[in-house]
């Protein structure tokens, strides 16, 4: 079957209710997943191959992953691209300041640019 006619299987996102906190703090435990946390912070949603980080695509895909199965982000198809979005509301109601006080201890540590 050609590639351009076969569909993705669906992505899998938790519940709001399901997310659970060592699920994001071990998804967040990465630098190149908190790179991929602070741009979706900045900007409501952005295409995969957009991020500034400098791995395999194979090694962003499985970032992905982790960051959407912990509940941090959600994805969808359009088109031919995959977008991304923080869950940052949801993520916010579920463990209200814990995304904002992560992002601002990382800064402090690292800097704003990582």
């Amino acid at each position: 079957m050609p590639r351009s006619s076969r569909r993705r299987a669906p992505l899998a996102h938790p519940a709001a209710e399901e997310i659970d906190l060592l699920d994001v703090l071990h998804a967040l435990s990465d630098p190149t997943r908190m790179t991929i946390v602070r741009v979706l912070h900045a900007e409501p949603e952005r295409a995969c191959g957009t991020f500034p980080v400098e791995v395999a695509a194979s090694t962003l895909s499985h970032h992905f992953k982790v960051l959407r199965e912990s509940g941090l982000i959600r994805q969808r198809e359009e088109a031919n691209r995959r977008l991304t979005a923080l869950r940052g509301a949801e993520l916010e109601q579920r463990f209200p300041g814990l995304l904002d006080s992560v992002l601002t201890a990382y800064d402090r540590t690292t800097g704003p640019t990582g």
